[in-house]
């Protein structure tokens, strides 16, 4: 077997665009950067995309959600990593910080517009956009 192809070639995540009935939107701080992101991270080899996203927004918010769509896939080209995005509803639990979130809190989209990194504020205006799902590279 070539050694080439034991290499993987991308990451994949998940991220969970997270709603709630009264319009806001789940945000955490990242532990490792202080940046203000959607909940995600990486897809386990062996997990379905949508078990991995509700799985890690619990993971670092104590929140459970329910995926309702597709809402689009990032490919990053420098940093070799895909993330494939859904719109979440909360369905139970409290937000809560644990060790990759020092913050977790309810904004709404134009809080949320305001303090996210551009690609990953683009990520929430696509959740929000009926036309999507998007496909996007950087």
């Amino acid at each position: 077997m070539d050694s080439d192809l034991a290499v993987p070639l991308h990451a994949v995540s998940v991220t969970g665009v997270v709603f709630k009935d009264d319009g806001r939107l789940l945000v955490i701080k990242r532990a490792d950067d202080g940046t203000w992101v959607p909940p995600g991270g990486l897809l386990e080899t062996d997990e379905a995309v949508e078990r991995g996203v509700v799985r890690e927004v619990f993971e670092e918010t104590g929140v459970t959600v329910r995926p309702v769509r597709l809402t689009g896939v990032y490919k990053n080209i420098s940093l070799r990593t895909i993330s494939i995005a859904f719109l979440c509803r909360a369905e139970t639990g409290e937000p809560s910080v644990s060790d990759e979130a020092v913050d977790v809190r309810w904004m709404t989209p134009k809080e949320a517009d305001a303090v996210l990194p551009p690609l990953r504020a683009l990520r929430v205006r696509d959740a929000l956009d009926p036309n999507g799902p998007f496909v996007r590279s950087y």
